[in-house]
């Protein structure tokens, strides 16, 4: 799926128009917000209209297209400015670009295991699962160090899209045991690249280079079942 935000990261406040309307939900003709998945929570903020501030609580998908749905039961038109909250996108933007530097040292030192689950938090921190049945849980502590020194490289963050099928073919590039992101319209996948580190799919929002982040600090590691060992991840400061 192709959204605003992934050509546009950065534009958080936009002026758009209003599509369709019911009472508590609003469609935009084009929106700055990010709605969730992948593990990533969707963005909060708040739409401006003639009738005042309203927040947005969730977002929903019917028929194909997305429903802001709003906080308070009120129906609005015309000309409006959707407004996502910066602090919010940028620790989900930290923790989506953690999540896949630890998911790249973990794929490259562990026999190119794959994620099982991911979870982002609200509290800045992260869960990933990895089906890892023999890991040893030092090791895995371990990569704290080259995690952190990764980040302070401050390594380009680049976005691309290649054919679907094409992805496919590629070992590692859709690097989840059961999902993958949705392709676009036209058949392509979207792909996150750390310069020198990483490529995988991935429809999330990411930061633009890897120093823009703080330092990652591995909470937990827990065994969850033969197959499944999970990394519990927490932004420093």
């Amino acid at each position: 799926m192709h959204l605003f935000c992934h050509d546009h990261p950065r534009t958080l406040t936009l002026e758009t128009s209003v599509v369709d309307a019911r009472p508590g939900r609003v469609r935009l003709q084009q929106t700055p917000f990010y709605p969730g998945g992948g593990g990533q929570l969707p963005d909060r903020g708040a739409i401006r209209w003639q009738g005042g501030d309203i927040g947005v609580v969730g977002f929903e998908y019917a028929d194909g297209a997305l429903w802001h749905l709003l906080a308070e039961p009120v129906e609005m038109q015309g000309t409006v400015e959707a407004v996502v909250n910066p602090t919010f996108r940028q620790m989900m933007r930290e923790l989506h670009t953690g999540t896949h530097i630890l998911n790249a040292f973990v794929f490259q030192d562990f026999d190119g295991a794959l994620v099982t689950g991911v979870q982002m938090n609200d509290d800045g921190t992260a869960r990933m699962d990895f089906d890892v049945p023999e890991a040893d849980n030092d090791r895995l502590r371990a990569l704290e160090e080259p995690i952190n020194d990764m980040i302070r490289q401050n390594r380009p963050v680049r976005c691309a899209y290649v054919p679907y099928e094409e992805a496919k073919q590629v070992h590692g590039l859709i690097r989840s045991r059961s999902v993958a992101p949705p392709p676009t319209e036209d058949g392509r996948i979207r792909i996150v690249e750390i310069d020198g580190l990483d490529r995988q799919a991935c429809g999330g929002t990411h930061l633009d280079a890897t120093g823009e982040m703080r330092d990652v600090k591995i909470l937990k590691i827990e065994n969850k079942g033969r197959h499944n060992r999970r990394i519990r991840i927490g932004l420093v400061g």
